[in-house]
């Protein structure tokens, strides 16, 4: 229930921030084109390098859909995990840095094949530089759940448009 507070919370923000530079005769920006691309980075908890897919998808110009995708290189079995968050991008200067949080899928099997999967909440942050022809990012994620796990990732995005 709190963080669904206080996603709600930094919604309400972005939305008064636009309507405040609107009023103020703020140029109208167009949103960010669709992003894909890959990422890599290592899970603390599962001591573990991963490699991973994502893409972002603007709702509006401070509010992002964010699916991703990581395989973790465990040994013996197999670790993999499906991410559906929300990035919001609070009000700044570059506009870079982004909070987040989602839904985390984690299916995991182990040497036997038999598998299990644990539905988890995702809280993130990081920095994104989006002026670029492509999008090179930093990140931070911490997934709360049936034994909690912290990673730190970092790739890049292509552009779709």
């Amino acid at each position: 229930m709190t963080i669904g507070l206080v996603v709600v919370g930094l919604l309400l923000v972005g939305s008064l921030e636009a309507q405040r530079r609107t009023a103020r005769g703020a140029a109208y920006s167009p949103l960010d084109p669709v992003r894909i691309g890959p990422h890599m980075g290592y899970n603390f908890d599962a001591d573990a390098l991963l490699l991973g897919v994502q893409a972002t998808m603007p709702l509006t110009e401070r509010v992002e859909l964010y699916p991703t995708f990581d395989y973790y290189f465990v040994s013996p079995g197999k670790l993999w995990a499906l991410n559906a968050d929300v990035k919001f991008r609070p009000p700044t200067r570059l506009g870079a840095l982004y909070l987040g949080g989602g839904l985390n899928y984690l299916h995991a099997t182990n040497a036997l094949g038999i598998s299990n999967g644990d539905v988890n909440l995702n809280l993130l942050g990081g920095w994104e530089f989006r002026r670029r022809p492509f999008v090179p990012y930093g990140e931070a994620r911490l997934i709360l759940g049936n034994g909690s796990a912290f990673q730190l990732v970092g790739g890049f995005n292509f552009k779709l448009r």
